[in-house]
């Protein structure tokens, strides 16, 4: 709230106590000036507390006149406390709002839910220039608790997408609830901007020739991926990480990094990492190599020699490597 706000309310308050007390000391008979002030304050709080002495008529009529100003007084206050929230609110949302504005070259997450939240928390840690699409309140509150930038509205309005300058981002995620809502606003998007890298979550396999169409870079669908994850896990406990890399024909290819025990691999000890033809023979790279110890040599030159105490990390297709697991012992 204001000073001047204050101010007059703290006026207006200590105006009505002391013409109250002044006036049930003048009305009553025989009361002191603590009973006065007392009958003013427990009349204007409504408390409830008994009477410093009985209320003639006239007393009645007054203590009536200033539980009336006291009402208006707090009426008084709330109002101009709603409309400092309100232009507080307003304040907040403008200078958001500006800083929106001067964004280029952004990037657009559309849609704050568990997937939006993950890759708000990725692009704040990159150090990426983002802002958020959301309308629901708890999701702003948590937006604002992150210090993210946003724009409170729906993300199927084009002059939400607009507010977060979807005609000068880069790039743009959209991951709403539900896949009618994502392709939905991947159309609008592919209206006003049709150079940014655009990426849609999906959630039915049927979607994604639609989302295709309308001008979607890449597609997500977090079931499909997160089961051929668990599988791969749950078959190859010893998979550590894979990657997948998706063609411009919408082709996927497997890559996959593995540790492997060179115990296992009895005919590569002592051989220099060139002599072990991984490259030539099974498209395969050696990535690290981790010793005895568990230290970790990365990007191992060719003439690193291996040993049987040693795990070798390597990567390539996923067939590849189960080409060579048939040579472990």
């Amino acid at each position: 709230m204001q000073v001047k706000t204050r101010l007059r309310f703290l006026i207006y308050f200590s105006a009505v106590i002391f013409i109250g007390s002044l006036g049930f000391y003048s009305l009553g008979e025989d009361w002191t000036v603590l009973e006065s002030v007392y009958m003013t304050i427990i009349t204007l709080s409504t408390v409830g507390f008994g009477e410093a002495q009985p209320l003639t008529d006239v007393g009645k009529v007054w203590a009536i006149i200033v539980i009336l100003f006291g009402v208006t007084g707090v009426a008084y206050l709330f109002s101009e406390y709603s409309k400092e929230l309100f232009r507080l609110d307003l304040y907040r949302r403008n200078k958001m709002l500006k800083s929106v504005k001067r964004l280029h070259d952004h990037y657009i997450i559309c849609g704050y839910g568990r997937m939006g939240a993950v890759i708000a928390k990725e692009m704040h840690e990159k150090k990426q220039h983002f802002v958020v699409i959301d309308f629901n309140p708890e999701k702003i509150r948590k937006i604002e608790e992150c210090g993210f930038l946003y724009v409170e509205g729906d993300a199927t309005l084009e002059e939400t997408l607009i507010e977060a300058g979807v005609e000068k981002a880069k790039g743009i995620v959209v991951v709403l609830n539900t896949d009618q809502d994502n392709l939905f606003v991947s159309m609008s998007i592919r209206t006003l901007n049709s150079d940014a890298f655009l990426v849609s979550r999906c959630s039915v396999n049927d979607t994604s020739s639609k989302l295709r169409r309308a001008g979607v870079d890449k597609i997500v669908n977090p079931y499909v991926t997160g089961g051929h994850k668990m599988s791969e896990l749950l078959l190859s406990p010893q998979l550590e990480d894979s990657v997948t890399i998706t063609t411009p024909q919408q082709t996927s290819i497997d890559y996959g990094i593995d540790e492997i025990q060179m115990s296992e691999l009895d005919q590569f000890d002592g051989m220099m990492v060139k002599d072990c033809r991984l490259r030539e023979d099974y498209e395969l790279l050696i990535v690290g190599i981790i010793d005895a110890k568990g230290d970790v040599k990365v990007n191992p030159s060719s003439d690193q020699v291996l040993h049987r105490d040693q795990t070798i990390m390597v990567i390539g297709k996923k067939e590849n490597l189960d080409r060579l697991k048939e040579l472990m012992n």
